[in-house]
């Protein structure tokens, strides 16, 4: 048996992996990655990226269905899935090339294939082509990440039901989607389409859409799916499942309201993820894996191995593509000397329905049941100007301002370009800076961040807490320049 040294080696090409990789081979360190499906990680394949080129592709046959709106006549319009498809598939392929290339120029050796421990620091890679190699590592990094978690529901695993991975491949357009799960994938999943043509109902098992989000976000989208035509049952405790997605299918659920029968053409199962930890011989390695399966590191990322970290969803870290890189941040500054851990960092968030629901820091709840005392500002989208130009108007920002001082705790916006204006609050945060930087600061007119403009205008001097409003406010889609809040300076207006 041939066994070859490497000086690190990183089972999985996530981001946090494939950065690892990158950096460490380019350093000089003789590097193996070994990948046994998707090159690149999920993120790039079938996760993040090809799921958000679907759903633009979703945006756009919204934006054509509403054309008399904006004054364009069109005699008619469809969706074709197979163009969808490859649109999607041509944007993977580039995605893969790329990554190919960055193996290439950094030095980073990557093996197609299956590893396995054979004992703590040798493993065996049992390759895709065919044969195995035998190897050890200095350092070892599990870059594992999660799949698609299936609830043992009588009838479910049976019916093939969709994943994140299959939906993404489909040529066709259900009749009538049911999409069990109301977290970020079956909600974007879900709103796409909607308005790719489906009819579509979703079935939360919780009591509510988005537990982590406060009533008002979760009241706000409701809204919005409603106005989509969207279907939202909560809580929906799935009884049986009967047929098989694609051909045909029923579901029994029980709700407040009694037991009922839901008919469909095809069922997405999004309700979490499990980590890919098994079969792969960690305790042979030492590794030890919490309750839930995931691995158990300290906030430096190493596990209970010797010379072994663990980086990305497989160490429970938050699931989002930008937290696996700040991972690999974490394990280079450390290599290099420089003390950083995983506490107390800031975990941005988007969820990329339209509009988009962007956040972070504290969230009113979070405050509560925290015991922190803030002031509560909000303002809706319809006082952004930028808003009335593009006809999107639903929505509102919120900030949370500690009592006794100017920080911004936390920011929460459901509107058009969520995600960019967050980043701009979530600069401001991470600088230490009082919320009056921004209120004060010379904005671009008109655009979605000059509405931190009027939001942290309307901040309270007095310092007095501002309760959370949990009653959620009906907003239209179109709203007159007379329902803006009067006390709040509107930019570009004459007031």
């Amino acid at each position: 048996m041939i066994v070859e040294n490497y000086k690190n080696v990183i089972i999985g090409s996530g981001e946090g992996g494939k950065y690892l990789a990158w950096h460490l081979a380019q350093s000089g360190q003789h590097t193996m990655v070994v990948e046994r499906r998707w090159i690149g990680g999920s993120c790039p394949n079938v996760n993040c990226l090809p799921s958000k080129n679907e759903i633009w592709s979703a945006k756009v046959a919204d934006l054509v269905h509403h054309a008399t709106r904006f004054g364009i006549a069109l005699s008619s319009a469809s969706s074709d899935m197979a163009a969808v498809r490859k649109r999607k598939r041509e944007m993977v392929e580039g995605l893969i090339a790329m990554h190919l290339d960055r193996y290439k120029a950094s030095g980073a050796e990557l093996v197609m294939g299956e590893a396995k421990f054979r004992s703590s620091k040798t493993l065996d890679v049992r390759l895709n082509d065919g044969g195995i190699r035998t190897l050890t590592g200095e350092r070892i990094f599990l870059n594992l990440g999660t799949h698609a978690s299936i609830p043992s529901v009588p009838g479910l695993a049976e019916s093939a039901p969709l994943t994140n991975i299959e939906i993404l491949e489909l040529d066709r357009l259900p009749e009538h989607l049911i999409v069990v799960g109301g977290g970020y994938v079956g909600l974007e999943f879900a709103q796409a389409y909607r308005r790719f043509g489906s009819r579509v109902t979703v079935l939360e098992l919780g009591p509510r859409l988005l537990a982590n989000q406060d009533p008002d976000v979760v009241a706000a989208l409701l809204q919005i799916f409603a106005d989509d035509g969207i279907d939202v049952i909560a809580p929906a405790e799935i009884v049986s499942v009967g047929g098989r997605s694609g051909t045909g299918l029923s579901i029994t659920v029980r709700t407040s309201s009694g037991e009922k029968k839901i008919v469909g053409s095809d069922i997405l199962v999004a309700t979490g993820r499990t980590p890919n930890t098994t079969g792969i011989g960690l305790e042979v390695a030492g590794v030890e894996l919490d309750q839930r399966g995931y691995v158990k590191v300290n906030e430096r990322l190493q596990t209970s191995a010797p010379n072994v970290w663990a980086i990305g969803e497989c160490a429970g870290s938050p699931q989002f593509t930008h937290i696996s890189l700040d991972d690999f941040r974490v394990i280079r500054d450390n290599f290099a000397g420089i003390d950083r851990t995983t506490r107390d960092r800031m975990v941005p968030s988007c969820l990329f329905t339209d509009p988009q629901v962007a956040h972070i820091g504290l969230t009113e709840t979070e405050a509560a049941r925290q015991g922190i005392a803030v002031r509560v500002v909000k303002v809706p989208m319809a006082a952004v100007l930028r808003t009335r130009t593009i006809d999107e108007s639903q929505g509102f920002m919120k900030a949370l301002i500690e009592q006794d001082g100017d920080r911004i705790l936390g920011f929460t916006m459901i509107g058009p370009e969520a995600g960019e204006v967050m980043a701009v609050v979530e600069m401001a945060m991470l600088a230490g800076l009082p919320y009056t930087a921004l209120r004060d600061a010379i904005l671009t007119h008109p655009t979605m961040a000059e509405g931190l403009n009027p939001l942290f205008s309307s901040v309270n001097q007095r310092r007095e807490v501002i309760r959370p409003v949990t009653a959620p406010v009906t907003r239209k889609r179109k709203m007159s320049m007379s329902s803006k809040p009067e006390e709040m300076p509107i930019p570009g207006t004459s007031k």
